[in-house]
């Protein structure tokens, strides 16, 4: 039986493409990984991450999950878990019971659930227009001056 209709809230008829709400990609409980993730769509991780995530669209960190690093974005959402990391999104940054977040926040839009621990500063403001997310090869990659520290050699 096929219907071209899948699950709850898949009644948009786009035609095609990604959904707003189904995940690309998944960095499931028990994963560990190490390094820089560039990407397009939704991305969920529930595992454990270290190193740069950028990406023009949505990132879900869930519970379970521990991220430490620098996150660039266009939204971020954290469900639960811990988070050691700068994140920067160009739409909008959500928090959510019952995670742990240290580090700074900037996005045009933050909202911070009660109950989720917070250690660090927030700026609610448009980013720079010098910070680009760029792909993976490099090309045309601009980092904010708070982020130009040297790399070790």
């Amino acid at each position: 039986m096929e219907s071209g209709e899948s699950g709850a809230g898949s009644g948009r008829g786009d035609g095609g493409g990604h959904r707003p709400t189904e995940i690309n990609a998944l960095l499931g409980r028990g994963t560990h990984f190490e390094g820089k993730l560039y990407f397009e769509g939704r991305v969920r991780i529930d595992g454990s991450f270290s190193g740069q995530i950028r990406g023009e669209d949505v990132l879900v960190i869930g519970e379970g999950a521990l991220v430490k690093g620098e996150v660039l974005v266009g939204s971020c959402i954290v469900t639960g878990g811990e988070v050691e990391a700068n994140i920067r999104a160009r739409e909008a940054i959500e928090l959510y019971a019952p995670s742990k977040v240290t580090g700074s926040l900037h996005a045009p839009a933050i909202f911070i659930d009660r109950g989720v621990q917070f250690d660090g500063a927030c700026k609610m403001a448009p980013l720079d227009d010098d910070v680009i997310i760029s792909p993976p090869d490099g090309a045309g990659e601009t980092l904010g001056a708070e982020d130009a520290s040297p790399a070790p050699r």
